[in-house]
């Protein structure tokens, strides 16, 4: 299993840096830049979110869990003018519980500021995963992703830990939807998934919205064998939550 994942942990790698150099040459990347390590932005996000608020997933749900890279600040966006509640991953999950806002906090001019991640920390509010509503959609950034669900983000493992964190919680469950926004160039055959990967159930570019049906098992929690004692030290949320084991 060891050998196993260091493997896929090489050819996901390799991935990321094709898609990278990949959008850097051919000029789909946008500010920040260059797009190395980073969940890539790209030229088309705008429509890529439109394409995400006209599925029935997203008028559905009325909380909404989203990352805080800049491809996804158009949906952030289009969550909060929605009237939308609008939970956020702090960078690097560095605080003690999630950013959240509405429109109940943020005024309408000042919601594309709030959109942004420096503008979540002033309009937003710091709150605790016991405090948080249960989440009904939740939003990943990608660096790579394929049509069967599988997904690679950048390599830092946040957005994994996210969804255990959540899961922790009982604020996610087996039903809740994962998706990305992306573009055409980001979609590659094949990604290597392990056990705790969290697989994608929609995949919406600027001109398409693929729902994967993935096999793949979501992991149900957080998996702690995986972890070290300075990653879990590192991520208040996890010391929290290891503190009640």
């Amino acid at each position: 299993m060891i050998l196993m994942n260091k493997l896929h942990s090489k050819e996901k790698s390799k991935i990321r840096v094709e898609i990278w150099d990949l959008m850097e040459k051919r000029g789909i990347a946008r500010f920040p830049r260059p797009v190395f390590n980073r969940i890539p932005n790209f030229v088309g996000s705008e429509d890529a979110a439109q394409r995400l608020v006209e599925i029935k997933e997203y008028k559905n749900a009325q909380t909404i869990f989203c990352n805080p890279d800049s491809p996804q600040r158009p949906v952030r966006e289009h969550i909060l003018r929605d009237g939308k509640i609008l939970i956020m991953a702090p960078p690097r999950l560095k605080e003690k519980g999630f950013l959240v806002l509405s429109k109940k906090t943020v005024r309408t001019d000042k919601i594309r500021r709030a959109s942004t991640i420096k503008g979540a920390f002033q309009f937003g509010s710091i709150v605790k995963p016991n405090k948080i509503e249960k989440i009904d959609l939740k939003i990943a950034g990608s660096v790579a992703v394929d049509i069967k669900g599988g997904r690679v983000g950048k390599g830092g493992g946040y957005s994994d830990l996210e969804f255990g964190i959540l899961t922790a919680y009982d604020l996610i469950d087996k039903t809740t939807r994962v998706l990305t926004t992306v573009h055409e160039v980001q979609l590659v055959e094949n990604i290597p998934m392990t056990e705790h990967d969290v697989s994608l159930d929609i995949v919406i570019t600027p001109n398409s919205v693929i729902y994967t049906n993935t096999t793949y098992q979501k992991p149900q929690g957080i998996l702690w064998e995986l972890l070290s004692d300075l990653r879990i030290s590192s991520i208040p949320m996890l010391e929290e939550l290891k503190s009640r084991l």
